[in-house]
């Protein structure tokens, strides 16, 4: 029984890193009806942005001397990480995806996957294809718990994804930069015509995903201990079968989405074999687009043709 929770357990950590990533296909996708399949790219950028940022702030001494990183600062890698992605995800929209917004819906996709491309090689130049150890922004601490093995990084993980995600909902939900969100992912023309900033309003959407990428980033850093320019690939991937197994353009569906795909991914490897860790995350993929197309939390919309 103690092994079965200490999966789930690590499940969940794993998990909400997903959910983060997919927050941001389900709200682009949602507004824009755009699958952007450079966000996983994104992901990868906070990642480095968290790296180098601790790295400016003295982490290495810290560790040399033994002693954790303080709080405030990791606070600060997290916050400036989020802050320069986050402008990064508007620069893609305003040079991307904004002179495409019109065009048919194969035109943008196409754009998406060029971005993704040219992000991988950027940062294959910029910071070497050689993977890179993390830095430990939290010092780890273990301590056991009814048989199971918790670790201060893991809850950090699974409490600091919640907490973002948390924020997200009040802000789609109680401010009026939330409401326009909704407005505009039900009918771009009436929220225009309400007087709604339409490309204000998906800025806003880029860079808030993009920021919630780049804290995934940071998180998947420190669970996984190495980075590298192509780690948002796969890991994206995964996001995006997230986001479509909750119902994508459903924000609470991606957050079940992340943390089922985080859990079959745990028992998978824990039960059969890590080297269908990866593969499980397809099958389900496939077997939702078989059997409930729209996702768990998702509507059926019927169009007229």
């Amino acid at each position: 029984m103690s092994e079965f929770l200490q999966q789930v357990v690590n499940g969940l950590s794993l998990g909400s890193i997903y959910a983060l990533i997919a927050l941001g296909y389900t709200m682009v996708y949602g507004i824009l009806k755009l699958i952007n399949f450079a966000h996983g790219e994104v992901f990868m950028v906070g990642a480095y942005a968290g790296y180098y940022s601790a790295g400016w702030l003295g982490v290495n001494g810290y560790e040399a001397s033994g002693a954790g990183f303080p709080l405030l600062l990791a606070l600060v890698v997290l916050c400036f990480a989020m802050g320069s992605v986050a402008l990064l995800g508007v620069t893609i929209e305003a040079l991307a995806y904004r002179p495409v917004r019109s065009a048919p819906r194969l035109t943008p996709l196409i754009t998406a996957i060029g971005v993704s491309l040219f992000l991988q090689n950027a940062a294959m130049l910029v910071f070497s294809p050689n993977p890179r150890r993390y830095p430990a922004i939290l010092s780890e601490v273990r301590f056991e718990v009814g048989g199971v093995i918790l670790t201060n990084i893991k809850l950090a993980i699974f409490g600091v994804a919640m907490v973002l995600m948390l924020g997200l909902y009040l802000l789609v939900h109680r401010t009026w930069t939330g409401r326009a969100m909704r407005a505009l992912s039900m009918n771009a023309d009436a929220a225009r015509l309400m007087g709604i900033d339409v490309n204000a309003t998906i800025r806003a959407t880029f860079a808030i995903g993009s920021a919630l990428a780049a804290a995934g980033g940071i998180l998947f850093g420190l669970d996984q201990i190495t980075i590298n320019p192509l780690m948002g690939v796969l890991t994206g991937l995964k996001a995006f079968v997230a986001a479509v197994l909750g119902g994508i353009g459903n924000i609470p569906g991606a957050l079940i989405g992340g943390l089922l795909i985080g859990l079959a991914e745990q028992l998978t490897a824990g039960y059969l074999s890590p080297d269908y860790r990866d593969a499980i995350t397809f099958v389900i993929l496939i077997l939702m687009l078989l059997v409930k197309p729209e996702g768990l939390l998702g509507i059926v919309r019927q169009e007229k043709v």
